[in-house]
């Protein structure tokens, strides 16, 4: 397929950019992070959202959703990177409905897709259990108590953990050698959700289980067979937020570039002096290159291909180092002004840090991209 976009595709991305340019840019998430909330992002926009169909984007028809594709999502979520806006469109849509369509029963589809996709409940995956993603390290473990399950562990950076519904515990079931996933309540006794601040100022959180008691219907899909779905998830997940951070450094060099138009030192625009030039003209290649991949692999889901694996590692693995050097440039072009809190710039180097690290940083993906190449 072309890397090239449909006239449907720019027209989705056309009006995802202009409505997030009204409803959720900087200046919002700005006035979010200052009046403390807890969820931080607005309700009402994410409402609007739902409305225009975006929880909807990639869930299948059948489960009414738009069944538009990944493709579309990730043109979505190409503009949210731009204007930094929160809202529980990844945790709840890119990760939370994709591994219920990839794991569950067609019972449990039939009853979650629509009410995520109607905006109705939000799902939360509930994985990470160390400093570093590692999807190996498991050890929140589940048993069978008489028709349904006993969990116990922890779990660390949790997308949105103040504001979810239900999250989707990944856990070790007794008796099994894979990994299992439960749909557990945020009001399940035993529960304990811990509100984490994080640094691009989105909500995190922390889950602690103690020995919470769920139904035997919470188990989503087969016991110990979640691997599969999971690792497929993650990929998708990782192809998002390279969407997301293609956006982010796209933004951040369209800012700097223009600001090395108005700011004058020694009597000069700064844009003249050649040294920058340089930086901003190889900056504006790697942006190039990153889009082409982040497109491939966004088709490639859509597709079904047999090398997304490969491929959402290197989007990855890619797009973290250029919004690295994107971000680092713009704060660095930027001067002084740059590292105050006043300037916006520093928001997007705050929110590359923590995509880059989510679900994998550049090292785990550039060493997973090396192994499943052979190497």
């Amino acid at each position: 397929m072309a890397l090239v976009l449909n006239e449907e595709q720019i027209m989705l991305k056309d009006s995802a950019a202009g409505f997030l340019a009204q409803k959720a840019a900087v200046a919002q998430l700005r006035a979010l992070r200052d009046s403390g909330s807890k969820t931080t992002f607005d309700g009402d926009v994410w409402n609007e959202m739902v409305n225009m169909g975006w929880a909807s984007i990639a869930i299948p028809e059948a489960y009414g959703g738009l069944g538009y594709g990944y493709t579309g999502l990730g043109l979505v979520l190409e503009q949210v990177g731009r204007h930094l806006s929160n809202s529980p469109l990844e945790s709840a849509v890119l990760v939370g409905a994709t591994l219920v369509n990839e794991l569950a029963s067609e019972a449990q589809k039939q009853q979650w897709l629509p009410a995520i996709a109607a905006g109705e409940t939000r799902f939360s995956l509930a994985l990470q259990e160390g400093a570093h993603h590692n999807p190996q390290q498991l050890a929140t473990s589940a048993r069978r108590e008489g028709d349904g399950f006993v969990l116990s562990g922890s779990k660390v950076l949790v997308l949105d953990a103040p504001s979810a519904q239900q999250f989707l515990v990944v856990a070790q079931l007794e008796g099994t050698d894979g990994a299992s996933v439960f749909a557990v309540p945020a009001s399940a006794d035993g529960l304990a959700i811990e509100s984490r601040a994080m640094v691009d100022s989105r909500a995190a959180g922390a889950l602690t289980l103690n020995q919470v008691a769920v139904g035997a219907d919470a188990l989503v899909g087969e016991a110990g067979a979640a691997g599969p779905a999971l690792e497929r998830t993650l990929d998708i997940a990782n192809i998002g937020l390279s969407a997301e951070l293609l956006g982010l450094s796209a933004e951040a060099f369209e800012r700097t570039v223009a600001y090395l138009q108005e700011r004058k030192q020694f009597g000069r625009i700064i844009g003249s002096f050649q040294g920058l030039q340089h930086r901003a003209a190889e900056l504006f290649a790697e942006l190039e290159l990153a889009r082409s991949i982040v497109l491939k692999a966004l088709q490639a889901i859509d597709e079904g291909a047999d090398n997304l694996p490969l491929l959402a590692s290197a989007a990855k693995a890619k797009l973290c180092e250029v919004a690295q050097r994107a971000s680092n440039e713009a704060v660095q072009m930027h001067g002084g002004i740059g590292m105050t809190d006043e300037c916006d710039i520093g928001f997007f180097i705050k929110r590359a840090r923590v995509a880059q690290h989510t679900f994998g940083d550049y090292n785990y993906h550039l060493d997973r991209f090396a192994r499943l190449g052979g190497f």
